[in-house]
């Protein structure tokens, strides 16, 4: 099967490098590129690719703002976006988190790195890998907990309602989720098949009504069901 791509970057080099790895690959194509945020909305919609890499900061629209345009569009249930950030982008990927982004990628992962990337989002992973994954979300507590936004260092009574709508296995699958776990991984760690960890994460996101994984991995840890590392890790 081809995995049909679209490349949202302000910088055409940039894109154009982007091209070059993907298509190097047989089972890829790039179908489309856009500069901006608003070029990349009208541009998904008419090419309705598998995965979109998405710049976070762009002119006319920014990243964060397309790809909330794009989750919130029912006639693209199928496009995952992958965003591409760098290490100063802590508040922008806190964003994209929230926006329903799929996952992020360092602008200068290697190409081995992209392209498994795109597989593995294209595969209905998420792209939160275990090595960054408490790292990023414990970024997203500080940011909140600084604004005011959310709870504490113990969830809220609210936030915790969440985990009332989830069965017991679905919170189990959900813990190794926001640890990054693939749906492989999930299966062997619980005993079942990779077609019952996808069953169970979509009755999840359609139960707390989210859109994307990655949503389920903030909402795990804004319900206190997994705490950012050096807090005394998951809690079950």
């Amino acid at each position: 099967m081809t995995v049909r791509v679209v490349v949202v970057d302000d910088q055409p080099t940039i894109r154009l490098g982007l091209r070059m790895i993907l298509e190097h690959e047989d089972d890829m194509v790039v179908v489309g590129e856009a500069g901006t945020g608003a070029d990349a909305v009208d541009l998904v919609r008419t090419t309705r690719p598998d995965v979109v890499l998405m710049d976070i900061r762009m002119p006319d629209g920014n990243g964060i703002d397309a790809v909330a345009a794009l989750v919130a569009d029912p006639t693209l249930p199928g496009t995952r976006t992958i965003m591409l950030t760098t290490f100063h982008d802590e508040e922008y990927v806190v964003a994209s988190l929230r926006a329903g982004a799929d996952g992020f990628l360092l602008k200068d992962a290697d190409p081995a790195e992209l392209v498994a990337a795109v597989r593995r989002v294209h595969a209905g992973d998420s792209l939160l890998d275990p090595s960054v994954t408490r790292d990023v979300v414990a970024r997203y507590v500080r940011l909140a907990e600084a604004a005011d936004a959310v709870r504490s260092r113990t969830a809220s009574p609210a936030a915790r309602q969440v985990l009332d709508r989830l069965t017991p296995r679905e919170r189990d699958v959900l813990v190794h989720l926001a640890t990054g776990a693939t749906n492989a991984d999930v299966a062997t760690a619980l005993s079942l098949t990779e077609a019952t960890v996808k069953s169970h994460v979509s009755s999840m996101l359609t139960r707390l009504g989210l859109a994307t994984r990655v949503q389920l991995v903030v909402a795990a840890f804004d319900a206190g069901l997994v705490r950012p590392a050096g807090d005394g890790g998951a809690d079950a």
